[in-house]
């Protein structure tokens, strides 16, 4: 690493450290992330000169997180003594029917899930201010229009909502282990990197940010989603040893080239000169990787796991959910299930075109079936 580098990156951190007039950081085991990333944007980065700011802002915005959330750890130790559980785990491809999925689990409110308003922005604690509270909302509410506006595709191929589950890819930017910033920003380098660092301490790190969220508004017992984490079980094992998973599963044929097409998308609002086939590329290294140590992970723990087919799940979403809970040994009352059924009649099904083709992105039936082909061996009734 060159020391322009390096002083980029501790640019990075005094800034943070201005803005919250906060010193601590904690435990150091954000530093290695944070510098492999900025390390990768600098020699890899094609930023628009709005890209730019945004990935430095970003950066900023997640020092500052981790700096106010030491001070309010030194400031009331007990949050640590909390019991924190997190007993749901949604896993698998991206693109299988999770988001919907997260949406409705999400309406059953006797179980904690990540909102999107505070995912980001997790300081102040939720519940302490309800006044801050509905900023954090609002200001939600401003960028997905905001995104939309900027991609109208957006809105049909990833629907968010403020107050809706979010995937935990923020919390683990806390610790500058997180695949958001490889959507965000085009950094190869960074991608390497974080398919093969040791994320027990991002995990940690998330469960010290867990018991703020939940310290004045529960419950204590979470269930949480992100296809990342296919990647790193038996890491986030050894952190949450109490967790079952729930795993959507869908043909890669349809996966591959819709993952490819949504970060082609996502890349284009903050880089020029986005190579649509060298992100196929990209993403056929990440979930390929994501298989194989998936496949090895069920070997040894399938029992953890309930498995949701695509078509089984657009079919019938609430019997699929019926099962889970079932397997779960929780009971789906008729006021969760009503509220289910309400955001279902409020977020019809996706019936826009999505018009792209899979060589677009370099992907085509041969390579797919080369590289995922024990994928569709092992579970292909569920696709």
């Amino acid at each position: 690493m060159t020391p322009a580098m390096t002083d980029h990156a501790d640019e990075l951190v005094a800034r943070a450290r201005e803005e919250t007039g906060l010193d601590d950081l904690g435990e150091d085991t954000w530093s290695e992330g944070l510098h492999e990333l900025v390390r990768s944007a600098d020699t890899d980065g094609r930023y628009t000169d709005m890209g730019r700011m945004s990935f430095e802002t970003e950066i900023v915005r997640n020092l500052c997180n981790r700096l106010l959330i030491e001070q309010l750890y030194a400031h009331h130790p007990e949050i640590d003594d909390q019991d924190c559980e997190v007993e749901l785990l949604g896993v698998g491809f991206p693109r299988t029917g999770s988001t919907a999925l997260a949406a409705l689990l999400g309406e059953d409110h006797r179980v904690r899930h990540l909102r999107m308003w505070e995912a980001g922005d997790p300081m102040p604690p939720p519940g302490l201010s309800p006044a801050d509270d509905e900023q954090r909302i609002a200001a939600g509410r401003a960028r997905i229009e905001m995104q939309d506006m900027m991609e109208p595709r957006f809105k049909s191929m990833l629907p968010q909502s403020a107050t809706g589950p979010l995937e935990d890819h923020d919390l683990l930017g806390i610790s500058f282990q997180s695949q958001h910033f490889i959507a965000m920003s085009w950094v190869p380098t960074y991608a390497d990197w974080f398919l093969h660092c040791d994320m027990v301490p991002a995990y940690r790190y998330e469960r010290r940010v867990l018991k703020v969220l939940q310290w004045k508004q529960g419950p204590t017992r979470w269930w949480l989603k992100s296809p990342t984490h296919s990647l790193f079980l038996a890491a986030r094992e050894q952190v949450f040893p109490e967790t079952r998973y729930v795993m959507t599963h869908r043909d890669v044929s349809k996966v591959l080239p819709s993952v490819a097409d949504l970060y082609t998308v996502m890349l284009s609002f903050m880089n020029e000169g986005i190579d649509p086939v060298a992100v196929g590329a990209l993403n056929m290294d990440q979930w390929g990787t994501a298989l194989d140590r998936m496949l090895a992970f069920r070997d040894t723990h399938d029992e953890q796991f309930f498995d949701m087919g695509f078509t089984a799940f657009q079919a019938d979403p609430m019997g699929q959910i019926r099962g889970l809970y079932q397997w779960l040994g929780r009971e789906l009352t008729p006021e969760v299930e009503a509220r289910m059924e309400a955001w279902r009649e409020d977020n019809p099904r996706d019936g826009a075109r999505h018009d792209y083709r899979a060589e677009e992105f370099g992907l085509d039936d041969a390579s797919l079936e080369a590289r995922f082909g024990a994928y569709r061996a092992r579970f292909g009734p569920l696709l």
